[in-house]
């Protein structure tokens, strides 16, 4: 389950691939556009650009190299021609890539143009929930530590938190043990060591936490019909806390996980 240095190494360069497809997709003007033609732009890049492997396509017969998840969309959206992103749409896109064998796994929520100030609000409240369950990362922490810290953000901002997917252990494959929750309670669950790597990827619903898959086997979606937002990165743990290997240029590890309040300049992400 644990990952020698020279493993981590690697999944770090893999890591840092994935932060650049995403610094790509930063400088998109996504008004108008397809998630179909957003996935095409990420597997030519990933491909041509960083001679690397889009690590979903294949995977479980899935035939793209991201997920697509748009508004009431939870996770696994798959990418339409059809589906066009519109001014005040969120929009999760979640990418794997896989280098020298290695995968990384990471995910980032995009506000559409001028997106309202609820939904801004969700966004923001997911990816400050990401990183407090980051910040209780430690050797001889436990994952329940890491679900109460999430989900005691999330309810305190009135949402609620998806139960039915968690986070992963991966390395060679992009699912490994151990699953992270992203609810439980503090000092249960397995113990983390140093040299765990595993993605932390909550999801948050502006309503209730129930969600359902659609007729295509893929699409997860909120119960009620209201906004989902996800954020997600890869972690190991290191001898005195963690180390995020998808860290993205924009990002900085230290600065959240300082913050009490994991507060950040206006306009991130």
């Amino acid at each position: 389950m644990t990952k020698r240095p020279e493993e981590i190494a690697l999944m770090a360069e893999a890591g840092q691939l994935l932060a650049s497809v995403f610094g790509d997709l930063d400088k998109l003007d996504l008004i108008g556009r397809s998630t179909m033609e957003v996935n095409d732009r990420v597997d030519a890049f990933i491909v041509n650009q960083l001679k690397a492997r889009p690590a979903s396509k294949g995977q479980y017969g899935y035939a793209y190299a991201l997920n697509a998840s748009r508004n009431h969309v939870v996770c696994h959206g798959v990418p339409s021609a059809s589906d066009i992103l519109r001014d005040g749409d969120i929009v999760n896109f979640d990418i794997t890539l896989e280098k020298n064998g290695y995968i990384a796994d990471s995910s980032k929520t995009y506000l559409v143009g001028t997106v309202s100030q609820s939904a801004q609000q969700l966004v923001q409240t997911t990816y400050e929930a990401m990183w407090k369950g980051i910040s209780a990362v430690r050797p001889g922490a436990q994952l329940g530590d890491i679900g109460y810290a999430i989900e005691r953000h999330a309810r305190r901002h009135g949402y609620s938190v998806v139960r039915d997917y968690c986070g992963h252990g991966i390395g060679r494959e992009m699912h490994e043990p151990p699953q992270v929750l992203h609810w439980g309670r503090p000092r249960t669950g397995l113990i983390l060591r140093e040299g765990m790597v595993f993605t932390i990827e909550p999801m948050l619903n502006a309503g209730r936490h129930q969600v359902h898959t659609e007729d295509d086997g893929w699409t997860v979606v909120t119960s009620d019909g209201q906004l989902s937002a996800q954020f997600e990165h890869t972690v190991a743990v290191t001898r005195n806390g963690a180390q995020v290997l998808t860290l993205r240029p924009d990002e900085d590890q230290n600065l959240y996980c300082r913050l009490p309040n994991t507060e950040r300049p206006r306009g991130s992400p």
